[in-house]
């Protein structure tokens, strides 16, 4: 986005965007599904100082901090977010809205010599997870496609040993912008629905290449399920 590149259209905007998402994750109207998963999920992790692992899909990363504001009742959370100049936007929005960044790009397997941060992105999740932090991950960002998980999500899930939960989000009505992922915004007093799946876990002796599939299946279901909650139609 080349508006993004000037430094004041970026701070307007980033200001802009976050008190919009404020006002409007104050007025939508929740439907919930398996959120005792989750809470499952954060009571261990804070009786055992031990991490977590939330996984939602890029196109939901607006509405992503409704799914886990930082609290006593939870781990603090951190997210990924990709050093771009987009990236760089998204950081710091939802810094405003309470959620610290951990700043890396994965590896691109056709230019390995382009590694933007995503070495020192990986070491410093692992250790955000270890010291019993949770790290919100986008399986399938920054690029794509859609919806098609990529193996960091398995990889920090296997080194930390953590529980991977995975949530869908849908709202209706929405917008939805001319992104690869056809990213969702949310609109004041939409009809909202969060829903989470049974955490899982993936051992050291796991094949990633037999639960990437299934793990992409699991979270895209959780999707599906909650635009049918809310009557929103799959794009």
């Amino acid at each position: 986005m080349r508006p993004l590149r000037s430094p004041w259209v970026m701070t307007l905007l980033v200001n802009l965007m976050a008190g919009y998402l404020r006002l409007v994750y104050a007025t939508l109207r929740w439907t919930r599904e398996g959120q005792e998963h989750a809470q499952a999920v954060w009571a261990r992790s804070l009786r055992d100082k031990s991490g977590a692992i939330l996984a939602l899909w890029h196109s939901r990363v607006p509405v992503g901090p409704t799914t886990w504001p930082q609290g006593p009742d939870k781990p603090e959370i951190r997210v990924l977010v990709s050093q771009s100049r987009d990236g760089e936007f998204i950081a710091r929005t939802i810094g405003k809205l309470g959620l610290p960044s951990i700043r890396g790009s994965s590896v691109k397997k056709t230019d390995t010599a382009k590694n933007k941060g995503g070495e020192q992105a990986f070491r410093d999740m692992v250790k955000w997870v270890r010291d019993g932090g949770a790290m919100a991950i986008t399986p399938d960002g920054p690029r794509g496609p859609v919806e098609e998980m990529q193996k960091g999500a398995l990889a920090l899930a296997r080194m930390t040993g953590a529980p991977v939960l995975f949530v869908g989000l849908a709202m209706k009505p929405c917008l939805r912008l001319g992104t690869w992922d056809r990213t969702i915004i949310p609109l004041p007093f939409a009809k909202a629905a969060m829903v989470w799946d049974e955490p899982v876990t993936m051992g050291r002796d796991d094949d990633p290449d037999a639960l990437v599939t299934d793990w992409a299946a699991k979270l895209s279901a959780v999707n599906r399920r909650a635009e049918a909650i809310v009557g929103e139609t799959p794009v």
